[in-house]
């Protein structure tokens, strides 16, 4: 089961930052000095993944031309002599096979991978979502996609969180066979804290078989007409092995206020030539926010 190719949904309208998201696309939402969707394509090109479908909607062309080559900008930078500043342009645009396709409607994440389906071509294939990056030693997504090479099997990530915050996830009902890794046997979208039969949720990554495309099928349209794809997953999991691998690093969900301030002190800080300041500044204003 080598996986080689992965879908990126970058359909969503992005409401919980507006208003920026009005007028620019949140994967493109910058983290220091890279959009969140940088990140993303990174992480799925360190895992050995070299085809990338990206799954794009109305309003969302700057993703398209972020990864383009720039040949106005490049002729600039070039005779400035900056060229530092010209390997990272040219980089981006070498960075990986990249192709696109619209979501036409805004009808879930569920059918926006299923407009996936002529691309992947009957493989299985890696899912991350555009709005989650996890900093980590070893990709998030390779973690799962050795698990799903072993195992010849469908593999989601997962995380624990506090119960309080169960009813905001899926949630995995599983049964462990080793350290990190477990036994799908069932699960539930947003279940109630005394529903939950864990406190695993699934986050936004996914090593998925080609047979998940007729479970969408099959799905029906949820909550506004949306197709969610852990209902999906639930028809999948009669047919096929399912595994959650519990994913080693730190994530953030950038496409939340809290949660891209959090990604940009950190990424911030992993930079030698910005952690001196950074840490300056956030030392000055602690101290004055504690002074009152």
């Amino acid at each position: 089961m080598r996986v080689r190719k992965a879908v990126i949904p970058a359909a969503g309208l992005g409401t919980r930052m507006l208003p920026i998201t009005k007028s620019m696309p949140k994967e493109m939402l910058p983290i220091v000095d890279r959009p969140v969707i940088h990140y993303v394509v990174e992480e799925a090109i360190r895992a050995g993944i070299d085809d990338i479908l990206i799954i794009t909607g109305k309003g969302k062309r700057a993703i398209e031309d972020y990864f383009d080559r720039s040949f106005e900008l490049e002729y600039y930078l070039r005779e400035k002599g900056k060229v530092n500043e010209l390997r990272q342009i040219e980089e981006i645009g070498e960075m990986v096979d990249i192709y696109y396709v619209r979501q036409k409607k805004p009808l879930g994440l569920g059918d926006a991978i299923l407009h996936a389906e002529k691309h992947v071509n009957g493989e299985p294939f890696a899912v991350l979502l555009g709005d989650d990056i996890i900093i980590s030693q070893r990709p998030a997504i390779g973690q799962l996609m050795r698990i799903a090479e072993r195992r010849n099997a469908a593999v989601i990530g997962v995380e624990e969180v506090p119960p309080e915050l169960v009813s905001r996830y899926g949630i995995i009902d599983g049964e462990k066979v080793e350290d990190g890794l477990y036994r799908v046997n069932g699960l539930v979208e947003k279940p109630s804290p005394e529903e939950a039969p864990s406190n695993m949720a699934i986050i936004g990554r996914y090593v998925l078989p080609p047979e998940v495309f007729d479970a969408l099928k099959e799905t029906p349209p949820g909550k506004g007409g949306e197709i969610q794809l852990t209902d999906a997953l639930g028809i999948l999991l009669k047919k096929r092995k399912m595994f959650a691998r519990k994913i080693g690093g730190k994530r953030y969900d950038v496409g939340s206020k809290l949660g891209f301030i959090l990604a940009n002190l950190e990424l911030s800080l992993a930079r030698e030539e910005l952690r001196n300041d950074v840490t300056k500044h956030l030392q000055k204003v602690l101290q004055e926010v504690l002074d009152g």
